[in-house]
């Protein structure tokens, strides 16, 4: 196993993500807010606006427990966010699947997260290219061809 990097520059783009990383959340519980959602229910309908998923499912990728989706996915399914399906695969199984309301509010918290959008915006696209290329490399994801 490698040593950890400890060196200046390292330590440094180490404290920067940490910053993004607190900005950005900061920003997600605000624009959740104006839509009278918790950050976790912004999370999950953003999720789901993407593909509709067993809670399950939902639990791993958030990474938490299948009980918390449940009580989450109960209260956007109350606000008409969220709606349960059988899935067409396995019948016994329940998808959670965003209703029209529901893509719409999730699309309106995406387009209203400027944050990291306006500071990207000032980039050109060969650095945007660069900084996108370099972050799913960190994240171990094979570069697009």
């Amino acid at each position: 196993m490698a040593t950890p990097r400890t060196d200046p520059v390292t330590l440094e783009v180490v404290e920067l993500i940490g910053t993004v990383v607190a900005r950005y959340y900061e920003e997600y519980e605000q624009a959740a807010a104006q839509h009278a959602l918790t950050g976790a229910q912004a999370r999950v309908l953003g999720l789901l606006s993407l593909d509709p998923l067993p809670m399950r499912r939902i639990a791993q990728k958030l990474k938490c427990e299948p009980s918390n989706i449940t009580g989450i996915v109960d209260r956007l399914e109350a606000r008409g966010l969220v709606e349960r399906r059988p899935d067409p695969a396995d019948r016994r199984v329940k998808l959670a699947v965003p209703t029209e309301q529901g893509r719409a509010t999730a699309l309106r918290l995406r387009e209203s997260l400027d944050f990291a959008r306006e500071p990207l915006g000032e980039l050109t696209e060969v650095e945007r290219t660069l900084l996108r290329d370099l972050l799913k490399r960190m994240l171990g994801v094979q570069p697009e061809v």
